[in-house]
């Protein structure tokens, strides 16, 4: 067996230089994480750039990177209605509107507005569901970057656990929330700088925009009826996005992606979730506070041409990715069952990345993971300590005390998701080397395509 990408020193050396870089800043931040404000919210003194920049970064992980993708590569250009407006319209509101109520009132967390707005009840409940949300959301993105490294670099399982999440819990538990912001602003410049080669390099193998529209038609005209693949028409026009609303009628479907996507679900979300009000919170000033969200909103629009452009460019530049959307069922993947649309990333890196390049691109996939574990860990130490632990089980006791709970509290959410122990068996990656063109790829039965492979199986 092996695995999907073959990365040599100067790839492990990008690694390793990010990896001493996270680390770096965790022990730098430890002086601002010596009171329960400062762990907690960064003595609430970090300028509106690093904020705006940590604030997208937060919301940049497992998601957001390979979701979209995967969309980008099933749906095409409707999947822009996730970014211009189911988010970034919301996070215009929460600068304007909700963020003076928030930084105003001088909460430590968005549970204790709740309480102070409506109550212990609707603190307890809204407290409670926010942390396990968190825990099993942190788990979700340690496994699948677990997952992605055991097929891109074949480390076993547990390997990529452990080193993924020691990392994770040195700079949180000694940086505090400082540690995961400033780490967090890397983390988008990692992130931008892995996956913009990825993009532009895709669109100059197929000839620019043009060549995508074009090959995007073609695919789409030679598609199997029985695989439903959407015309070219709805993959190349967000609107009216009926593919992605599921609606037949156009008319319901704009009305349910403006009115559901972009006002319930994103107002919902941006608004009212504490992994991304936080970043605003430990803000130095009211107007930083209030221009966090709107500094974030301008990447926030850009992020579609690095995370959805890459996956309809898989879906006509990767064999495998264009044959599982004509509804074909393919070995491989990086779950081991079968290649899905959420490898769209992978495989397009494995196809059109020289090493070195390829080092950077895992790196950024590394670092968006590892943004979004430390986003919602760091959210969760804060709601635990404060308006669990505090509120209601151990009150009055020194600063320092609570500090020490919100440094234990990251412990144990750290190790809980990664003690989960997986057989070999759980995830098994069936990789095989081409002996024509000594690629690793899944070839099938019957001859791979010329682009892949120039011999025959």
């Amino acid at each position: 067996m092996t695995h999907l990408i073959h990365a040599y020193g100067v790839d492990y050396l990008v690694i390793a230089i990010y990896f001493a870089a996270v680390l770096g800043i965790g022990l730098i931040a430890r002086r601002q994480a010596s009171s329960s404000i400062g762990f907690f919210l960064s003595g609430r003194s970090l300028p509106a750039w690093v904020t705006g920049l940590a604030f997208i970064s937060a919301n940049l992980g497992a998601v957001e990177i390979m979701g979209h993708s995967a969309n980008g590569a099933e749906y095409g250009l409707p999947t822009l209605h996730y970014f211009w407006v189911g988010a970034v319209p919301a996070m215009l509101f929460l600068g304007v509107v909700m963020m003076p109520f928030y930084y105003g009132s001088k909460v430590r967390s968005v549970p204790e507005f709740m309480r102070m707005r409506f109550g212990t009840g609707a603190h307890l409940v809204n407290a409670l569901s926010f942390a396990l949300a968190q825990v099993l959301i942190a788990g979700v993105n340690l496994f699948l970057l677990g997952s992605i490294v055991h097929a891109l670099l074949g480390w076993p399982l547990w390997v990529a656990l452990v080193v993924a999440s020691v990392i994770v819990l040195a700079y949180i538990t000694f940086g505090g929330l400082s540690a995961a912001i400033y780490n967090e602003v890397l983390q988008f410049f990692v992130i931008v700088a892995s996956l913009l080669p990825l993009t532009l390099i895709g669109l100059h193998r197929v000839g620019g925009w043009s060549g995508l529209k074009e090959k995007i038609t073609e695919a789409a005209a030679a598609a199997p009826p029985d695989a439903h693949v959407a015309s070219a028409s709805e993959q190349l026009h967000s609107w009216p996005g009926q593919a992605l609303s599921g609606f037949n009628s156009p008319v319901l479907s704009v009305i349910g992606i403006v009115f559901g996507l972009g006002f319930v679900l994103s107002f919902g979300y941006w608004t009212t979730n504490f992994v991304e009000v936080q970043r605003a919170m430990a803000s130095e000033s009211m107007t930083a506070a209030r221009k966090t969200p709107i500094i974030g909103a301008f990447p926030k629009m850009f992020v579609p041409f690095i995370t959805v452009l890459p996956g309809m460019l898989a879906a006509v530049l990767v064999t495998e990715i264009a044959d599982v959307k004509n509804g074909e069922h393919v070995a491989g993947g990086a779950s081991g069952t079968g290649v899905q649309f959420n490898d769209s990333l992978l495989y397009l890196m494995r196809d059109l990345l020289p090493n070195g390049l390829l080092g950077l691109a895992i790196t950024g996939l590394l670092a968006a993971f590892m943004a979004g574990m430390a986003a919602n860990i760091s959210a969760l130490n804060t709601v635990f300590t404060i308006d669990l632990w505090q509120t209601y089980v151990v009150k009055d006791k020194p600063d320092a005390y609570y500090v020490k709970a919100g440094r234990m509290c990251t412990v144990v959410a750290t190790i809980g998701p990664s003690s989960r122990r997986l057989s070999p068996a759980s995830s098994p990656i069936s990789w095989t080397t081409c002996k024509h063109c000594s690629a690793s790829s899944t070839h099938r039965s019957s001859p791979p395509s010329s682009s892949v492979c120039s011999g025959s199986e």
